[in-house]
């Protein structure tokens, strides 16, 4: 079951310096610099440090006084802290930056990862499932990702309890993945420290967010985008129908990924999600092989190289409107919007506006804190 996910435009300009990558840092651990103001203010200002330059007037044009961009020291003490961890910064573009997931529109700018980056340009499977799994449900996952593993398959999943957990431990000699919903550096949950090591040594953790970040609800969505972003399919395991795997399931029909599902009893709760993916056409999954047969090409390269998604593209000509005009659409777009979650495609096409013409506004509303922006593309207002 898979779905056509859309193109994203990335800034052409990339970091080749140290002084480049902490720049890029220091400008997305800005207050209110979302992925999507990340991308848009490289893309208009060239660099980094031209954009954390004209960041205060930016703010100051969106009605935020008192802007600071993020202190020099505390880029400072990510990096410290990295060293100590021994994790690597891995930016877009760079080599070691997954090709899949460099295709997201929200794709992370900057990764940081302990152990084997090499890891995620093997063809890569996502397992993801309950936390509460049923003892079937986690031999289940163990299973598969052994079988995965020994066929020269990468698992990827977020170290969570359950079934995350079994899957990381099936696939531990092989090769595997996991992403954290804090940063690189803490473990959670707790229980999972050993585990965590041991991936280290011979896999590899990864995390888009700050080194020493403590995860909190808000993170894990995003963690689930990154899941379903470094693999070529996403089977879940066991899932309610409201869980955080159905999200990542829907994250991986969004980006265009094969969704697969293990059925579970009609009377099992934790299996419903799982037969309800069945029911709409997800391919059902009794053992490794059914993965392989689904997917007959995943060795094969499906998607050219990053440098040439990314290379020879111009950034958008700045365009002119009065302040009448741009406050006039600033209250269209608040009134359009509401704590549920719309698509910025969407909101564009309902405003009849160009997408040149709503993005500086929206990157105008995010600084000042009006707006939220969610993986996916997803906007809402700030509550």
């Amino acid at each position: 079951m898979t779905e056509e996910n859309t193109s994203s435009t990335h800034p052409p300009l990339l970091p080749t310096t140290e002084d480049d990558r902490f720049a890029w840092l220091r400008l997305l651990r800005s207050r209110r610099v979302g992925i999507s103001t990340f991308y848009r203010l490289l893309t208009e200002h060239g660099t980094a440090q031209k954009a954390l330059a004209a960041l205060p007037e930016v703010a100051r044009a969106a009605g935020v006084r008192d802007y600071e961009i993020c202190p020099a020291g505390v880029i400072d003490a990510e990096i410290k802290a990295a060293k100590a961890a021994r994790a690597r910064l891995l930016c877009l573009g760079d080599p070691d930056y997954p090709t899949l997931l460099a295709q997201l529109a929200d794709a992370p700018p900057m990764l940081w990862a302990v152990g084997n980056p090499a890891l995620m340009s093997r063809p890569v499977i996502a397992l993801v499932g309950a936390r509460n799994a049923s003892s079937l449900g986690t031999r289940m996952a163990r299973a598969l990702a052994h079988e995965l593993g020994e066929h020269g398959y990468c698992v990827v999943s977020g170290l969570a309890r359950g079934v995350d957990t079994a899957a990381h431990i099936g696939a531990i000699g092989t090769g595997t993945i996991a992403v954290l919903a804090g940063g690189v550096d803490v473990i959670y949950p707790a229980e999972n420290s050993a585990l965590a090591q041991d991936i280290a040594a011979t896999g590899l953790l990864v995390s888009e967010q700050a080194m020493g970040t403590t995860p909190q609800a808000r993170h894990f969505p995003c963690r689930n985008r990154i899941i379903s972003g470094l693999a070529q399919a996403v089977v879940v395991v066991e899932a309610a129908v409201k869980s955080g795997s159905l999200i990542t399931a829907r994250d991986a029909l969004d980006q265009g990924r094969e969704v697969l599902a293990v059925p579970g009893h009609p009377f099992d709760a934790r299996a419903s999600g799982c037969n309800l993916l069945i029911r709409d056409g997800a391919t059902l999954v009794r053992n490794a092989e059914d993965v392989i047969a689904a997917l007959p090409d995943m060795t094969e390269p499906v998607i050219p190289a990053q440098r040439d998604l990314l290379s020879d593209l111009p950034p958008p000509p700045p365009e002119r409107r009065g302040l009448a005009e741009t406050a006039r659409l600033h209250e269209q777009i608040l009134s359009r919007l509401g704590p549920s979650p719309v698509a910025e495609d969407q909101l564009i096409r309902d405003l009849d506006e160009s997408a040149g013409n709503v993005g500086p506004v929206l990157v105008d509303l995010e600084l000042d804190g009006k707006i939220r922006r969610q993986s996916g593309g997803l906007l809402s207002l700030e509550t």
